[in-house]
């Protein structure tokens, strides 16, 4: 279901010390009971790092209006658990508020949160500046989307920009291009600070341990390709073995239920063939530079013979 055209995201990006990465996670398991119940809250989600490509850790919360959002960033209960993190982090948070469609870099593969505080009496040309920019960067190969939210007096002091490109690759494409490079130089006379910070979410979080470090997240089609791989005989077993003769037969649920506990089980077992399938399918996710149009083709070819094999076996099954 989508969300309202009013409801805002929280986008907070932190630095933990390593040592305290898993009792950073516990407490922020503690944040989510808390701001569970603030009123206008909707979903939180957690990103831990992804070195190199991540390097923070970056929660989003989504609150129903942007009056929610500020209570809850001014709350008591807010300046609490903030109080219990302090002696696990480095450096500065940045702190953003975007209008929810700001929001799709959770599923962009590849996004950049951009903040920046302006020095006083610069906004206009700042602005100007930040036209200039986008002109520039709608350009650039594989940019999905791009929004820009201006700072919010007394609770937002920076301008923020998000961006969302297809790739890792195309991102540090355009954020390492000569273009950008002497745009923000231009800039530097307007700014006090300037942030950038990279986010990976979706599909390729369950690619991590088969993305060799350092490079670039498989491509789209290739992480769709292996989630079909072990999603098509989950959900077929599934059903036949367990939905059909269990839920609908014995238990006589409802088809919505029978689907979404379906759904629910679905999700949490791809969540763990997905990463099995795709250490074994390593060498075509991320082949080498000078072998990759063959073993792309040989990947692809291998995956579609497994769709028929399982589509002709399930088919004699029935």
């Amino acid at each position: 279901m989508s969300a309202p055209a009013s409801s805002v995201s929280i986008v907070t990006q932190t630095s933990v010390r390593p040592d305290c990465a898993e009792a950073f996670a516990q407490w922020q398991g503690g944040t989510s009971a808390v701001i569970a119940s603030f009123p206008g809250f909707i979903e939180q989600r957690l990103m831990p790092p992804h070195p190199p490509l991540q390097v923070d850790w970056v929660i989003l919360q989504r609150f129903g209006s942007l009056d929610h959002a500020k209570s809850w960033l001014g709350s008591p209960e807010r300046q609490a658990r903030i109080e219990g993190a302090t002696p696990m982090l480095v450096g500065r948070d940045d702190v953003h508020i975007v209008n929810d469609d700001a929001s799709a870099a959770r599923t962009a593969p590849a996004s950049a949160v951009i903040s920046t505080r302006v020095k006083p009496g610069m906004e206009p040309e700042y602005l100007k500046w930040e036209q200039k920019v986008a002109a520039a960067q709608s350009k650039a190969p594989g940019l999905q989307g791009y929004r820009f939210e201006p700072a919010v007096p007394g609770v937002q002091e920076d301008f923020v920009a998000i961006l969302r490109f297809d790739s890792d690759a195309n991102l540090r494409a355009w954020l390492d291009s000569p273009e950008r490079q002497d745009l923000i130089a231009q800039a530097a006379p307007l700014t006090a600070e300037f942030h950038t910070r990279t986010v990976q979410s979706g599909f390729e979080q369950w690619f991590r341990d088969a993305t060799p470090a350092g490079a670039s997240a498989p491509a789209a089609w290739k992480m769709n390709m292996i989630v079909v791989l072990t999603l098509y005989p989950t959900v077929f077993l599934w059903g036949l073995l367990v939905g059909t003769p269990l839920l609908g037969g014995v238990l006589k649920l409802d088809f919505p239920v029978a689907l979404f506990v379906g759904n629910v089980f679905s999700v949490l077992i791809t969540g763990r063939l997905v990463p099995w399938a795709a250490n074994r399918l390593g060498w075509w996710l991320s082949p080498a530079p000078d072998r990759q149009p063959r073993v792309d083709l040989q990947g692809a070819l291998l995956l579609a013979a497994a769709y028929a094999i399982m589509i002709l076996i399930f088919w004699k099954l029935l």
